[in-house]
C-alpha cells in the first residue's frame, strides 16, 4: 500500500477515535478519576501494541522494532511534557474538570504540528541527508541543557503566541466553565482557558523540537516516524491524569530524558561509521527509563529537603 494512503487512513482512524472520546466518553466535563485515567492508558498502549504487531506481521521484524524503538522514545520524551502541563495548570488554576478538554484539543492541535514537522524533516533528509548530523548536534545540546535545567517558572507574559492572542481578542476574567468564547452583549470574548490552551500548544511544539529529531535517529521511514509520534502523543492526556499527583516524586526522570537524548544524538553522529543494531538501542532506552524511574520511587526527597531511601 502507497505510505501516503497509509498515513491517511492512519489518520482518519484517529480522528474516529477522538472524535469518539470527546464525543460519547467525555462529552460532560468532570473530574478524570486515576481508576478511569488507567483504563485510558491501558486502552491506548495496547491500541500502539496491536498496531505494532500489524506492522511486524506486515512488513517484517526491523519495522516492528523500529517502530516499538521510536514509540518507547517518543513516550518517555513526552513524559517531560507532563511536567510543564502541571505547572501550567497550577499557575492558571484550571479546574480540575476542565482540564481534560484542554489536554484533548492541545493533543489533537498537536498532532496537525508533528505531522508537519516530520513531513518537513523527511523532505529535509531526502534531499539534504547531512541534517541528520545537525540534529545529533542538537540533541547532544538539548539533553547537555536538560540535564542540569530544573523546570522553569511559566511565564505567560513572555510568550508570544499569548501576546498576539491579546490583541487579537478581548479576555473574561474568570473561566467560564469548559468554554474558550463567550458572548457577553453582543460581543465575542476568549476566556482564560484559550490562553491556557495556546499556552499547552506551543510548550508542545517546543517539546516536538527535541522528540522528532530523536525517532529520525531511529529510522527515515516518515510511516513509521509518524504513527509511532501519533500513538505515543495520544495515550499523554489519560497518562498525565495517572501521574498528576506523583509527577514530583519522579526527580530522576529529567537527568533520565537527557542521557536518552545524548544517546540518540551520539548514533546519529556515529551511524557514518557504525549503524547500531535496533534492538539494542530499544534495550538501552528502556534501560535508562527504567533505572530513571527506579531511583526516583527509591530515593525520595524528604521535607527537609535531604534524600532519603
Amino acid at each position: 500500500m502507497n505510505e501516503l494512503l497509509a498515513s491517511a487512513i492512519f489518520t482518519v482512524f484517529v480522528l474516529g477515535l477522538l472524535a469518539l472520546d470527546l464525543g460519547l466518553f467525555h462529552r460532560r466535563a468532570h473530574c478524570v478519576s486515576f481508576r478511569e485515567a488507567v483504563a485510558w492508558s491501558v486502552f491506548w498502549i495496547a491500541l500502539s501494541l496491536v498496531f505494532n504487531y500489524g506492522l511486524y506481521r506486515l512488513r517484517g521484524s526491523e519495522a516492528g522494532l523500529q517502530f516499538l524503538t521510536g514509540y518507547v522514545i517518543e513516550k518517555s520524551l513526552s513524559m517531560d511534557n507532563l511536567f510543564v502541563f502541571a505547572l501550567i495548570f497550577a499557575y492558571m488554576g484550571v479546574p480540575a474538570r476542565d482540564q481534560h478538554k484542554v489536554l484533548y484539543w492541545g493533543i489533537l492541535g498537536a498532532l496537525v504540528m508533528r505531522g508537519v514537522f516530520i513531513a518537513a524533516g523527511t523532505a529535509l533528509i531526502s534531499h539534504f541527508h547531512w541534517i541528520l548530523y545537525i540534529f545529533g548536534v542538537f540533541l547532544l545540546y538539548s539533553g547537555a541543557k536538560l540535564f542540569g535545567n530544573r523546570l522553569e517558572k511559566v511565564e505567560p507574559e513572555r510568550n508570544p503566541v499569548l501576546r498576539l492572542a491579546r490583541r487579537l481578542f478581548a479576555v473574561t476574567e474568570d473561566f467560564a466553565g469548559d468554554a474558550f468564547f463567550v458572548r457577553c452583549e453582543g460581543k465575542i470574548f476568549a476566556t482564560p482557558l484559550l490562553f491556557v490552551l495556546l499556552m499547552i500548544e506551543t510548550t508542545d511544539v517546543l517539546f516536538a523540537v527535541d522528540s522528532i529529531p530523536a525517532v529520525f535517529a531511529v529510522t527515515q521511514d516518515p510511516f513509521i516516524v509518524y504513527t509511532s509520534n501519533i500513538l505515543a502523543v495520544l495515550g499523554l492526556r489519560a497518562l498525565y491524569f495517572v501521574l498528576a499527583g506523583a509527577l514530583g516524586r519522579f526527580r530522576y526522570l529529567r537527568p533520565g530524558l537527557a542521557l536518552i537524548l545524548i544517546f540518540v544524538g551520539i548514533k546519529m553522529l556515529v551511524v557514518r561509521f557504525y549503524k547500531m543494531p535496533t534492538p539494542v538501542s530499544l534495550i538501552v532506552i528502556v534501560v535508562v527509563l527504567a533505572a530513571s524511574i527506579v531511583l526516583s520511587l527509591k530515593f525520595k526527597p524528604a521535607a527537609d529537603g535531604k534524600t532519603h531511601s
